[in-house]
This record gives structure tokens, sequence and C-alpha cells, in this order.
């Protein structure tokens, strides 16, 4: 049997009207580029020096692929992650109001606070055996049911003597600012034999 050839179309032929079935393209995953060919990244946590919580970044492409996103701190902005970012945001904003609440009744609580008594190992010339440090202090404050990190503690030098009262500055977040007073107190030793 003979096959029949086709005749070749000219230009001058109108055509059809019939529309040929578009190819589907497989759309590959990728993650969005910024302006500047950072990644596009979503925030899940505040982060110093990136954004807060709910905010669409860019930051370099090997810190989001090695750090953000296998530590769940962020995630990639796909289509349906960008319709649901509203109502994230409001869902942040929220929340960071009610911590923000939170860390001011916290900041009120250390006002009224007379001052922390901290007992360390000292000579007899008053001066400490080791420090106290911002560890010290915050263990103390957690002791008294006060939750302060060791990161809000913001004492410039260690305390090293005693007996002495130092006013330490707290940064508890969201610009939240507090001062409690230290009372370092040498240890008292049992009575020698």
């Amino acid at each position: 049997m003979a096959k029949t050839a086709k005749k070749p179309e000219t230009k001058s032929e109108k055509p059809t009207g019939k529309k040929l079935p578009t190819k589907k393209v497989k759309q590959r995953r990728q993650v969005k580029k910024g302006p500047h060919g950072g990644t596009m990244v979503v925030l899940v946590n505040d982060l110093v020096h990136v954004g807060k919580q709910g905010d669409l970044v860019e930051v370099k492409p090997g810190y989001a692929r090695n750090y953000l996103l296998p530590y769940g701190r962020a995630v990639i902005p796909t289509i349906e992650n960008l319709r649901t970012l509203e109502q994230y945001k409001i869902k942040v904003q929220k929340a960071r109001e009610a911590k923000v609440a939170d860390l001011k009744v916290l900041a009120e609580q250390l006002s009224r606070l007379p001052a922390v008594t901290i007992e360390a190992n000292a000579t007899e010339e008053g001066h400490l055996y080791g420090s106290i440090g911002p560890t010290e202090i915050s263990k103390t404050l957690k002791g008294k049911n006060l939750l302060v990190e060791i990161d809000m503690v913001k004492l410039e030098n260690h305390i090293k003597e005693a007996n002495t009262l130092t006013e330490v500055p707290l940064s508890l977040g969201y610009g939240i600012e507090a001062k409690i007073q230290v009372l370092v107190v040498a240890l008292q030793s049992g009575a020698k034999k």
C-alpha cells in the first residue's frame, strides 16, 4: 500500500479555526528569587537582623538552604503559602500583642522587686572566687518565678566583689527595658572547729 503524502500548507490558505491543544508543561517547585538574586522565604519565628515572624524576606541561598529551611525557621513561599500569609500575619500580630503584654507585666514585676540577693564564695577581703554574670542573675530570677533568659541580661562587666549593690539593665524584647538591683553577699561558711 502506498502512503499518501500531505499537501504542504501555503501562506495563502486560511486557518481552519481549530485550536490545537496546548502541551502541558510540568512546573518545578522552584524557590522564588528576590530582586538581588537571593532566596525569598517566609519567616516562622522572629530572627534578629533578618525579620519578624510572618515576613517575606530575601536571604542568601546558602543561609536559607542550610539553616532556615532545615531547622524550620522559615518556609518556602508557595502560591498556597502566599494566599494564607495575610491570615497568618493576623494570628502573628495577635500572638505578638499577647507576648508584649506579658513582657510589660514582667517588667512591672521586676520594677517592684527590691533587690535580688546572690550568695557567692568570697575571700575575707571581699573578692569573689568566681564572678557573677548573666547566667547567675537569670537563674536567681527564674528561682523567683520571673522568666528572664540569659540573653535578656545586659550586664557590661561581671560582678567580682562581694557586698556590692549593682544596677543591672534588662532588655526583655520588643523595646521593653527594665532595671534591677543585684546585691552580692559573701557566702557564710560554717563555724571552724
